[in-house]
């Protein structure tokens, strides 16, 4: 079993004339800081993740995650990174928007935010009300994306999308108009589909921001060996170039003379 380690988050303000504590401390607030904080430690796919415990004490309050020992060391270098540059354009983008999220949090209900790790000399990271952890927009411009892969769910009852499975990104979510899924007359599941989207994209890393997709055509994409056309092809570049050259002299240019 891996060894293990811990990050801290500890949340400070009022809840109206009261100081912040577990006793007033909402659930659907613990709730948010969970969804974060497992973009935090594994911001790709999250299925063969280690498992993440974790606690709520007070403090005002103060919660605690215990998970892989080599993640918090991650986490740790990210917080000291970001405590020397001021910024989290550098992050990914799942990482950098649990930590908008904590900002949009701070701000809203003026919490100030503390966040360590329980390594001997651990970074330690402060989020209130005066900082401004948030992208630079400059950086995400809008891009005409074309992704390949295998539509493995659809549908929603109000904001309907396709999870599309694709090998170098994994799983990913285009948000699609229901009713292109209710015109859509054959099973989507389990088949092979190019899907043309529209989505923000890093303008100097390429990076594709997967949370921005939105849906704009189906490609029907059925690769297959076609023999006819294929033929067709080699008869087209046989009249064109091949019947003007001297297929030997080519020949020995391509070699370069060499026998």
């Amino acid at each position: 079993m891996d060894k293990l380690g811990q990050i801290e988050i500890r949340i400070t303000g009022n809840r109206g004339n009261l100081e912040l504590h577990p006793d007033n401390y909402d659930i659907r607030e613990v709730i948010a800081i969970l969804t974060n904080v497992e973009n935090l430690l594994y911001p790709s796919e999250k299925k063969e993740r280690p498992i993440i415990s974790y606690k709520l004490e007070e403090g005002s309050v103060k919660h605690l995650f215990k998970t892989s020992l080599q993640y918090i060391i991650g986490f740790n270098a990210i917080i000291g990174q970001i405590n020397q540059v001021h910024n989290i354009d550098f992050l990914d983008i799942s990482t950098a928007t649990a930590i908008e999220n904590i900002q949009n949090i701070s701000i809203k209900q003026n919490y100030a935010f503390s966040l360590r790790t329980s390594l001997e000399q651990t970074n330690e990271f402060y989020i209130d009300k005066t900082t401004k952890y948030f992208r630079t927009a400059a950086l995400w411009v809008d891009a005409d994306l074309y992704f390949y892969g295998k539509i493995t769910n659809a549908g929603g009852k109000d904001k309907a999308n396709i999870h599309l499975f694709i090998e170098e990104l994994g799983t990913v979510r285009i948000q699609t108009p229901i009713s292109f899924l209710e015109q859509y007359d054959e099973n989507l599941l389990y088949k092979t589909f190019g899907v043309h989207a529209i989505g923000k994209q890093h303008s100097e890393t390429g990076e594709i921001d997967t949370s921005s997709l939105k849906f704009i055509e189906l490609i029907d994409y059925r690769p297959k060996y076609d023999e006819n056309y294929l033929s067709g092809l080699r008869m087209k570049a046989k009249k064109s170039w091949l019947g003007m050259i001297n297929t030997e002299n080519w020949l020995s240019e391509v070699r370069g003379g060499y026998d």
